[in-house]
């Protein structure tokens, strides 16, 4: 483990240079930026429950940005999250979600268990293989936030033992959660109004369940439930996506990988209030589309794919090259299933995530231009910015700072 903030862009500069970090950073920034716009896209949709103008996509857009803007002021002001009340919104959040799938599996997939393999493989149902995979890439979503983790492990006590258990207990989490909400989901509505992102539930899967139980009861009892605590835990959603991306690009700014406005502290607030501002205004920008385009929803997740496999691709590669330099290096956390390749021990995990991560990326490139065009204007533009801010310190694009050398000296953990 890294005793820094980064992530997979500080595992990659680690393992190689400096441009493989920087490329890992930038493709995280930009998943983090899209998580940011996602979340606040999908928390008026929640809400029109209680005021249903919000369903309109002009107002559901201007009410996003708004939560961008409130969310950047709190930030650059520095107010602190209540950690005990986030606490309780995702403990009530998840209760909600697990006696929901309770519920719709007794009283929807219970009486007619033929529903769900109706609308999985009735006629017209069962997506094309290039609508399959981008489905597959899609569900990347489900992991948002993955990052953060590691990005916070510079702040965690213990953290060679407690990151790893938080690793783990989230991937149990998800899977658990997202297949019982799909099952759920999937029998209560087709896929057709499922996926709908203007006349069906594709924002707010969750209040559509809610909205389908058979009983009248229990759809005035969860439907307020479900707004508000969706709202809540999509507001944390993306103002972790802010504050991971504040804490990113301070992180490529301290190792000269950006230039250092994106680093320098606000002397009263002590935040990268430069940092914030400008990353919030990105997100506002890839919101704007909203106004005008229906497909828009759509678009967002492919630009989420785009960003967050080759983040991910780049930190399986990163892992196998850090047990190929440092082979000796004490792990007190290891997955099973590894291979030895000349005298060095590969995870066999990080190897089939490399390989599948790319694989769906390179997909999602082929067949989503939206996704294809504005991620690779946006790689290339931090790598004109890389370059020309490297070159202008009189720095070599590769070679790794000194500060590196010095944490490795210090026997750093991996």
């Amino acid at each position: 483990m890294l005793p820094e903030a980064g992530g997979s862009a500080s595992f990659g500069r680690h393992a190689y240079n400096d441009i493989v970090g920087f490329i890992a950073g930038w493709a995280l920034m930009l998943s983090y930026i899209v998580t940011m716009a996602i979340s606040a896209y999908t928390i008026p949709p929640y809400l029109a429950y209680f005021w249903p103008p919000l369903d309109d996509p002009v107002i559901g857009t201007a009410a996003s940005m708004g939560i961008i803007v409130f969310l950047m002021v709190i930030n650059v002001l520095g107010v602190r999250e209540s950690s005990r009340l986030n606490i309780i919104f995702i403990v009530l959040d998840i209760t909600t979600q697990l006696t929901l799938v309770v519920l719709g599996a007794i009283l929807i997939l219970g009486p007619n268990p033929g529903i769900l393999f109706e609308h999985m493989f009735g006629a017209g149902n069962w997506p094309t293989t290039q609508n399959l995979v981008f489905g597959i890439a899609i569900a990347a979503l489900c992991f948002t936030g993955v990052e953060t983790v590691s990005q916070l492990a510079e702040e965690t006590r213990q953290a060679e033992k407690r990151v790893p258990k938080a690793y783990v207990l989230m991937i149990v989490a998800v899977l658990v959660l997202f297949a019982g909400i799909s099952i759920v989901a999937l029998s209560a509505m087709t896929p057709q109004l499922l996926g709908d992102p203007v006349n069906g539930w594709a924002r707010d899967p969750v209040a559509g369940i809610a909205a389908n139980l058979p009983s009248e009861t229990l759809q005035t009892i969860f439907a307020p439930l479900v707004a508000v605590l969706a709202a809540s835990i999509l507001l944390t959603a993306s103002n972790a996506g802010l504050m991971g991306i504040s804490r990113l690009s301070y992180n490529l700014a301290s190792h000269n990988q950006l230039p250092a406005v994106f680093g320098r502290i606000h002397q009263r607030f002590r935040t990268p209030h430069w940092a914030i501002i400008f990353f919030s205004i990105l997100s506002l920008i890839i919101l704007a589309p909203g106004f005008f385009n229906s497909d828009f929803f759509t678009d967002l997740g492919a630009l989420y794919v785009f960003g967050s496999l080759l983040c991910f691709a780049l930190a399986h590669l990163a892992i196998l090259g850090l047990r190929i330099k440092f082979p000796d290096m004490p792990r007190p956390f290891k997955l099973p299933l590894a291979i030895r390749f000349r005298g060095k021990e590969l995870p066999l995990t990080a190897i089939i995530g490399l390989v599948a991560t790319l694989t769906i990326w390179g997909v999602v490139i082929v067949t989503q231009p939206f996704s294809r065009w504005a991620g690779i204007i946006w790689m290339v533009i931090g790598l004109v910015v890389f370059y020309f801010f490297r070159r202008g310190k009189g720095m070599s694009l590769l070679h790794a700072d000194r500060k590196s050398k010095e944490i490795f000296n210090r026997k750093v953990k991996f």
